[in-house]
């Protein structure tokens, strides 16, 4: 289950990809627009900004907007920056990969193959999205 911050954060780009320009955003717009309260809002952001998917811009005009074209930015990028790992098992890991303490051996161990077939399918889709599949139709995450 994705948490808060993660369902936030795609929101929140969601909004900012629909501007589409390097124009900033004002973090009390998107707060509005998606009711997300803004102290929350403003933590998420600077992680995102911290990462490279966001810049910002200070004082009269400034806010924040999108250092690429919606596009260009993966869901599962969005996903491991917010949320960490998208596999449920470390040991299936792609990014985050630790053995587990109690398997004597992965190949044959029956969760991790399910596992690894869940993160696969998973993948298939987190990695051909992208934010500006978002905004296709007007619907909303």
């Amino acid at each position: 289950m994705l948490s808060k911050k993660t369902k936030y954060g795609l929101k929140a780009l969601s909004y900012l990809a629909k501007h589409n320009s390097k124009e900033p955003v004002l973090i009390s717009e998107i707060s509005t627009a998606e009711n997300i309260s803004q102290k929350f809002l403003e933590s998420i952001l600077l992680t995102l900004k911290k990462r490279g998917i966001l810049s910002s811009k200070k004082g009269k005009g400034g806010g924040y907007y999108l250092l690429k074209k919606p596009e260009e930015i993966k869901i599962s990028t969005i996903i491991r920056v917010l949320e960490g790992p998208i596999a449920m098992l470390p040991c299936v890991s792609l990014n985050y990969y630790e053995r587990c303490d109690d398997c004597v051996n992965e190949e044959l161990c029956s969760l991790n193959i399910l596992m690894t077939e869940v993160r696969d399918s998973t993948l298939k889709i987190l990695e051909n999205k992208t934010l500006a599949d978002f905004n296709c139709g007007g619907t909303d995450i």
